[in-house]
């Protein structure tokens, strides 16, 4: 059996959770990690600067299926619309880790990993001058705080910030939860945020590496599925989950 492959920073959550990655349907999560919208909030400028957490949905059901063809009509739960919808459930992504072939910015305090296929156009990554400029003059404090902030806030790990001799990144800790991105700014949605180092595996048992911070394609378009590669941006995706009263999830 091949061994587990965790990133650097990562630490596994309990064997409880996990989400299964059906080969032509759903996400199917198990051990009851909560569940709610996190909607990109600018600064002044207009800037992505934070998260801040919305609406709950419940993962009580064991498992609770939810839409990764993007086409159900009670999102954020599969209502087995992937049967009848036409898009592409074949799941793309290479069994590299995320850390492998990245592309490296060096400063004199930080180096900057940088996984550009890994990007969701949440764009934190630009705020102040960017993360690049941002890591190249960390000699200065204020950039490398800076630095360090844009790295940590970039949802699936696209970007890491390490401090020079390190063997670990900056990570910020997550408990295992689900977060289901809004870019309201754009008005359109995102993935699915995934935190806290749960496991994510195919149907046959295959485990994808384990991540402190990953997002998972929930428009169904991604071309590195079951990861996000900021498809839903270009697309104008949107679940419209703020026009539902309340959701009853259908499992399928």
């Amino acid at each position: 059996m091949a061994k587990q492959k965790i990133e650097a920073g990562s630490i596994p959550a309990a064997p409880e959770y996990k989400i299964i990655v059906s080969d032509k349907g759903p996400y199917l999560v198990y051990g009851q990690p909560p569940l709610a919208t996190q909607h990109i909030v600018p600064n002044e400028l207009g800037e992505s600067w934070a998260f801040e957490e919305g609406k709950h949905f419940s993962t009580d059901k064991e498992p609770t299926s939810l839409c990764r063809c993007g086409a159900s009509k009670n999102k954020p739960y599969c209502d087995g619309t992937h049967h009848s919808h036409k898009w592409k459930s074949k799941l793309t992504a290479r069994p590299e880790a995320l850390l492998d072939n990245v592309e490296i910015t060096s400063g004199d305090e930080l180096t900057l990993t940088d996984n550009p296929q890994y990007c969701v156009f949440a764009r934190f990554c630009d705020a102040g001058g960017g993360v690049w400029a941002a890591t190249e003059t960390s000699f200065d404090d204020s950039a490398r705080r800076q630095a360090i902030r844009q790295a940590s806030m970039c949802p699936s790990g696209r970007l890491m910030v390490w401090g020079n001799g390190s063997d670990l990144p900056f990570e910020r800790h997550y408990e295992p939860s689900l977060g289901l991105i809004e870019d309201d700014a754009l008005h359109v949605s995102g993935g699915l945020w995934v935190r806290g180092g749960i496991r994510i595996a195919r149907e046959d048992g295959t485990s994808y590496e384990i991540r402190n911070r990953t997002v998972l394609c929930r428009c169904g378009e991604s071309a590195n599925k079951p990861y996000c590669d900021g498809s839903h941006a270009s697309l104008r995706w949107h679940d419209e989950l703020e026009k539902e009263v309340e959701l009853e999830e259908e499992m399928v």
